[in-house]
């Protein structure tokens, strides 16, 4: 629930230190949190939140379910794309050797993020 790294109000949290570096030395592909009202999405990132597009791990934070939308506060370097103001859900579609993502808006609202990955 709680992102490792967000440019939000609550920003990152180093409580999930040891859960996100065992997830990168996995090999997770793909991390999705909440906790901050707001869209964020990362470039793949390392254990230590640098961006790293050859053995990275992509992280989202979709907290646009429905409660009061908070602000961004600094952002932070390996973050691409944000939006403070869109209720709505990310759609993630598996297959086979990759993965594409959809944020889909709150009716009436206009910002959406899309996109598509490989699988290592």
């Amino acid at each position: 629930h709680h992102p490792r790294f967000s440019s939000g109000r609550h920003g990152s949290t180093p409580a999930v230190d040891p859960l996100w570096r065992v997830l990168v030395a996995a090999g997770a592909e793909l991390v999705l949190t909440g906790h901050d009202h707001l869209y964020e999405r990362f470039a793949p990132l390392d254990a230590d939140g640098r961006r790293d597009d050859l053995t990275g791990t992509r992280h989202f934070t979709v907290g646009t379910g429905g409660r009061d939308l908070y602000e961004f506060r600094e952002v932070l370097g390996a973050s691409e794309v944000r939006d403070a103001g869109t209720f709505g859900v990310l759609k993630v579609t598996l297959h086979e050797g990759g993965y594409d993502w959809l944020f889909i808006p709150a009716y009436g609202r206009a910002f959406t993020d899309q996109g598509s990955d490989d699988c290592r």
